[in-house]
């Protein structure tokens, strides 16, 4: 799979541009401030319908415009396909394949898929549990974009069934909310099998490529973590069942259990949106207790295995890599570097041109205000196969 061509309007900093792309490794240098993460956050957005930045689509729309554009055409197993979305500010986003009207947006997910290695990609490991929730969920829509609906109407029954728990604290009528519990158990059901099945595919691939990049820390472990397996201990394997019929009884079970607790402080407490991934460094949990490079070592195994797991699955993803050689050592770079070197097609973005390891030649572009303009070529081809 790769991008042949990227077009942006009216897209965070660029009033227009476009990206003539070509298998291989591409590289977008320039200064800090100049938009070439800009650029590879629209590939991104084509590819999940969010950004690795900002929660909001509201801050991609350039300041004064009313909408943004970002357009591409993909070339997967010799067919192309392209793909446009519009980001509109206070109305619903709309999207096009083929110059045709999707009838929504999330219909576009699959067509392209990507991993991106960023520096926010610390927040994995040092942030709150809403980052790994978000994480696993962005890749199993990947895997399986029909988990893209599980996952808006899980959200959609959370926000209704805690309205309706928060204005039951000043006397509300609570006769609907059976029925919103077994809203609730049905669609969380349905994303924490989804979540299960990935974790344990995702652990063995993430523990080897920590072992690759930081061969003298101790071992790492990912642990999915649920409020309906309270019992399981630091680093025990989840006794959860994988079935979406038994989880849904299960999270049925506990909301009749909590629902006194949930009605007095007005808050949904059973779900998969109370969830975590727990990540371990030896016998201890990584947050808190990882350096700064093994935290860095760790989301980047995190990448690396969703790369690997998307490979296995025989969609081998456009791999971007966000201004992050800069802040890896020696032996990091060069497993980033020996990767990205047999990939389809990767983006690096990268302040200086020193900044990226040399094995990785390809097309080079110069990023200033306004301006991207194609360098010279010291080589045809990169890849390393």
């Amino acid at each position: 799979m790769h991008l042949r061509r990227l077009t942006v309007t009216d897209f965070r900093s660029w009033p227009q541009a476009e990206l003539e792309l070509e298998p291989g490794v591409t590289v977008l240098v320039g200064p800090n401030g100049v938009g070439k993460t800009n650029l590879v956050e629209a590939v991104g957005y084509l590819a999940t319908l969010g950004s690795h930045r900002v929660a909001a689509d509201a801050p991609l729309i350039r300041r004064g415009a009313e909408r943004a554009v970002v357009r591409c055409q993909v070339v997967h197993h010799g067919r192309e396909l392209g793909v446009e979305l519009e980001i509109n500010n206070g109305r619903a986003n709309r999207a096009r394949i083929n110059r045709a009207p999707a009838a929504r947006p999330r219909d576009v997910l699959g067509i392209l898929r990507t991993v991106l290695f960023a520096p926010e990609d610390l927040a994995l490991v040092r942030g709150d549990p809403g980052e790994r929730r978000r994480f696993l969920d962005d890749l199993l829509v990947a895997r399986f974009p029909r988990y893209a609906a599980v996952r808006a109407d899980y959200e959609r029954v959370l926000k209704q069934r805690s309205a309706l728990l928060k204005s039951a604290r000043a006397g509300g009528d609570l006769r609907t909310l059976d029925v919103w519990d077994g809203h609730l158990a049905a669609h969380g059901s349905a994303l924490l099998a989804g979540r299960l099945e990935l974790a344990t595919a995702l652990a063995p691939l993430a523990a080897a490529a920590f072992a690759e990049v930081a061969p003298t820390s101790d071992e790492i472990a990912l642990v999915y973590r649920s409020a309906l397996d309270p019992d399981a201990g630091p680093g025990a394997v989840t006794g959860l069942p994988m079935a979406a019929a038994e989880l849904e009884a299960l999270l049925l079970e506990s909301l009749g259990r909590m629902r006194r607790q949930e009605v007095e402080r007005g808050v949904c407490l059973v779900g998969p949106h109370r969830d975590d991934l727990d990540l371990r460094l030896g016998e201890g949990p990584a947050k808190g207790y990882a350096s700064h490079g093994e935290s860095w070592a760790l989301a980047l195994a995190l990448r690396l295995a969703s790369y690997r797991l998307l490979l296995a699955d025989d969609v081998e993803p456009v791999l971007i890599l966000d201004d992050v050689f800069a802040e890896l050592d020696t032996r990091r770079r060069r497993a980033l570097a020996d990767v990205a070197a047999r990939a389809e097609q990767v983006l690096i973005t990268a302040a200086v041109a020193e900044d990226v390891p040399d094995g990785l030649v390809g097309a080079r572009f110069a990023v200033s205000d306004g301006t991207i303009d194609r360098l010279p070529q010291e080589a045809t081809s990169g890849r390393s196969l």
